[in-house]
């Protein structure tokens, strides 16, 4: 993950490291220096190398001592002994950065990439989310009726409508929300996150949100005595409730990563490894071909963490963010299983159906 950037002789100074143990400096995208790090400890660690700018060699040294749990580093960089500049930085700074790109080379024509770039190109016209939009509303009508459909599209649009919440508190540019036919919907951005707690927090505030669509139901329940609505808050709480399943790619699923690869890799490969079974069971018995279609992207999502762990860009929870992340995640969790329940106790049929669902 990049731990530092500032601007050094006129270029760029940047540093990379992990926890795994390493440490790169690189100097306008040029490796100059390299250090095995030991994560244990906050003793200084020294980068030296030398620049030449023609005439004669400048002699460069950047000083730092770091801590990860909770993260702090604190930094010295100088030219010929003469200070260039120091300070600190801590996970609030991490947040809020743009992560610097190396220069990538140029690329041969291929057909993934002739895809690709349709992709983007097709994710970039505004009037594709009008299309979904369409597409999800003729699908739920299809399956529902056109009033349930309308608040159906609605509650989703409200779930993605936290995570879009999330992203901008962090500071994030977004693409907007895109419907997915009997899929959900999608929050897109155009950034990457560099903490797991920004994971976290982007991952749980929709169904959140989607909680507090359920509870803005039950209070427009109990003031018209419309079953409608309590349909419609026991159903949304339902989708939530599956959303929040600790399984890749599900919400859910990102909130379990985040917490075990920041214990330790192989907690994390083996826990989120277990989740994607238990979601082979979950889409064998109720028969969701489309799930087991998620599942798969579940698992390669898997496999990149496990093979990226000891390059991976962002900054693990400390065991404050892990138990903090774990409460909420309990906390939604019951919240949302209570509404069901409650429902399920006035003796409708159609109410206790999701009751139903959770204890088969």
């Amino acid at each position: 993950m990049e731990l530092l950037t500032l601007d050094f002789l006129g270029r760029p100074l940047r540093l990379e490291g992990s926890m795994a143990g390493w440490q790169q400096l690189f100097w306008d995208n040029t490796l100059v220096s390299q250090l095995d790090a030991n994560a244990e400890h906050s003793d200084p660690h020294i980068h030296e190398f030398e620049l030449s700018n023609g005439v004669e060699t400048i002699n460069c040294r950047l000083d730092i001592v770091l801590n990860w749990q909770p993260f702090l580093i604190e930094y010295s960089v100088r030219a010929n002994e003469q200070v260039i500049a120091d300070g600190s930085r801590n996970e609030k700074d991490i947040e809020q950065q743009t992560p610097s790109t190396a220069p990538t080379s140029e690329r041969k024509f291929s057909l993934i990439g002739l895809v690709s770039l349709g992709m983007k190109a097709l994710k970039s016209v505004k009037i594709i989310k009008g299309v979904l939009a369409a597409a999800s509303l003729a699908a739920y009508s299809w399956l529902f009726s056109v009033q349930f459909a309308l608040a159906l599209v609605a509650c989703l649009i409200f779930h993605e409508y936290g995570h879009i919440r999330a992203m901008k508190y962090f500071g994030m540019k977004t693409k907007g929300i895109y419907l997915i036919p009997f899929l959900g919907g999608l929050a897109l951005s155009d950034e990457k996150i560099n903490t797991r707690w920004q994971d976290v927090v982007i991952s749980i505030m929709g169904p959140l949100f989607g909680l507090i669509m359920s509870l803005l139901c039950i209070v427009a329940y109990w003031i018209t005595g419309e079953m409608f609505f309590a349909g419609l808050a026991v159903f949304n709480a339902l989708l939530n409730l599956f959303n929040l399943l600790p399984i890749l790619p599900l919400d859910g699923g990102h909130v379990l990563k985040s917490i075990s690869f920041s214990m330790n890799s192989k907690i994390g490969i083996a826990l989120c490894a277990l989740a994607a079974v238990g979601g082979v069971i979950i889409s064998y018995k109720l028969g969701l071909t489309l799930f087991g279609f998620l599942l798969v992207m579940g698992n390669v999502e898997i496999l990149f963490e496990w093979k990226y762990r000891h390059q991976s860009h962002l900054l693990p929870l400390n065991r404050y963010g892990q138990i903090v992340a774990f409460v909420w995640y309990l906390g939604l969790v019951s919240s949302l299983v209570g509404i069901i329940w409650y429902f399920a106790g006035t003796g409708d049929t159609m109410l206790g159906l999701p009751l139903q669902v959770l204890g088969s």
